[in-house]
C-alpha cells in the first residue's frame, strides 16, 4: 500500500511516517499501548493533521513486538506476513467484519511490518479468561460462517504465497511433530495447573496428532485463531468485529468453529448451546448455497477439538511469557482438553 518504509517498531511510527502512510500532512501524533497481543505491539494512535478534517482522530496500529522471542515465533509462523496479505489481498473480497485498514506492508528482508487499521472505540474487546455470552457466540458463528462461506471450495486458494502453510488449530502432521517437541517443556511449567486428565489427554493425542493425515473435505479461507480475544462486540450494526489476522490460511472451515467454540466458552456455556451454535453455522453456509451434512458438520467439529490445546502449547512456548499469558495458554488448553474428552475427539484420530 504505496511507497512508504515498512516499521520496525513503535518508534518508527512518527508523523513523517503517517504523513505518508496516509497521504496527508500529519503535524503531530500521540500513542497509547492497547491490547493484550503478544506477537505484535499495538497503539491508539491520536492525530493531529496540518489541515482540512479532523477525522480519523484516531487509528490503531500494529507492529512487531519489542520482544525478541515475539518476534522470532512471527518469523517462524509468518504472522507478520499474514497479516499484511491479508488485509493488502483478501480483505476487500470477504463478507466477514473487518478493521478498514489505511494501510499495510510487509518486508521480507528485515521482517519489518505494520496495519494501520480503523479505530473501533468504545467497541468492548473479548476477553478470554471470561469467556463470551451464548449470545456473543451466535453472533461471532455468523460472521465466521460469511467468512467461510465466501470462498468455500474456490479453486485458486493458494495463490498468494503468504497464504501458504497452515494454521496452529489446523493440526496438520508438522503440527503435530513440532508439537512432540514443545508439549514436555509445556507441562514442566504449566501441569500442576491443569486437571489431571486434560494433561493425560495431551500426552495420548499429541503423538497420534503427529501420524494423522490432514483432514479432507472442502477447503476455505479460515481465520486460524478465531477466539473471544480476537473479537470486538458492541459494534452499533450489533455485528462483531473480527481483528488479529495473522494465522489466516487455507482449511476446512469447521477447524475455526470447533476451535471458537471450545475455547471461547466456558465449558458448562458451551455443553449447553454448542449443538445449537454448530446448527447455527450450517444455516449460515447454507444461506450462501453452500450444503454441509450435519453428519459431516459434526463430524468435523470433534475431530477439530483438539485445536485449542495445540495452540496453547505452541504459543506458550513461542512468545514473551507473561502472567496474563499464562492464564490465558491455561484456560484454553483446560478448556479444550475437556471439549475433546466430551466430544471422543480421540476415536478420530
Amino acid at each position: 500500500m504505496g511507497s512508504c518504509p515498512t516499521p520496525t517498531g513503535i518508534a518508527d511510527l512518527s508523523a513523517d511516517w503517517l504523513s505518508c502512510a496516509l497521504g496527508r500532512p500529519v503535524a503531530d501524533v500521540g500513542m497509547t499501548p492497547i491490547g493484550t497481543g503478544q506477537v505484535a505491539d499495538s497503539v491508539r494512535l491520536t492525530i493531529e493533521y496540518v489541515d482540512g478534517p479532523p477525522e480519523p482522530a484516531t487509528l490503531v496500529a500494529k507492529v512487531p513486538s519489542g520482544d525478541e522471542a515475539s518476534r522470532r515465533a512471527a518469523r517462524l509462523t509468518r504472522t507478520y506476513e499474514k497479516e499484511a496479505g491479508f488485509f493488502t489481498d483478501l480483505a476487500a473480497g470477504v463478507p466477514v467484519r473487518t478493521p478498514h485498514c489505511s494501510w499495510a506492508g510487509f518486508d521480507a528482508a528485515t521482517d519489518a511490518y505494520a496495519v494501520v487499521l480503523e479505530d473501533l472505540a468504545p467497541g468492548v474487546p473479548g476477553d478470554q479468561l471470561l469467556g463470551c455470552t451464548p449470545a456473543q457466540a451466535a453472533a461471532a458463528v455468523d460472521e465466521v460462517a460469511l467468512l467461510h462461506g465466501a470462498m468455500w471450495g474456490a479453486p485458486g486458494l493458494d495463490r498468494f504465497a503468504w497464504l501458504g502453510g497452515a494454521s496452529a488449530a489446523a493440526v496438520r502432521p508438522a503440527a503435530g511433530s513440532f508439537l512432540e517437541r514443545l508439549l514436555p517443556p509445556f507441562l514442566e511449567r504449566y501441569e500442576r495447573r491443569l486437571s489431571p486428565d486434560v494433561v493425560e489427554l495431551a500426552q495420548r493425542a499429541v503423538p497420534r496428532l503427529s501420524r494423522s493425515a490432514p483432514v479432507g473435505g472442502p477447503r476455505t479461507i479460515v481465520h486460524g485463531d478465531f477466539r473471544n480475544d480476537n473479537l470486538m462486540f458492541g459494534h452499533p450494526d450489533g455485528r462483531v468485529c473480527v481483528l488479529d489476522w495473522q494465522t489466516v490460511a487455507v482449511n476446512h472451515g469447521v477447524s475455526d468453529l470447533s476451535y471458537f467454540l471450545g475455547g471461547s466458552l466456558l465449558t458448562d456455556v458451551r455443553r449447553g448451546h454448542e449443538e445449537e451454535l454448530v446448527g447455527r453455522y450450517r444455516a449460515g453456509l447454507a444461506r450462501q448455497g453452500i450444503s454441509l451434512t450435519a453428519d459431516e458438520c459434526w463430524r468435523g467439529y470433534r475431530r477439530f477439538a483438539f485445536g485449542g490445546l495445540t495452540m496453547a502449547v505452541i504459543a506458550a512456548m513461542l512468545v514473551e511469557r507473561t502472567d496474563r499469558g499464562d492464564d490465558m495458554f491455561l484456560a484454553m488448553a483446560e478448556r479444550a482438553g475437556r471439549h475433546a474428552l466430551d466430544l471422543d475427539a480421540e476415536e478420530l484420530l
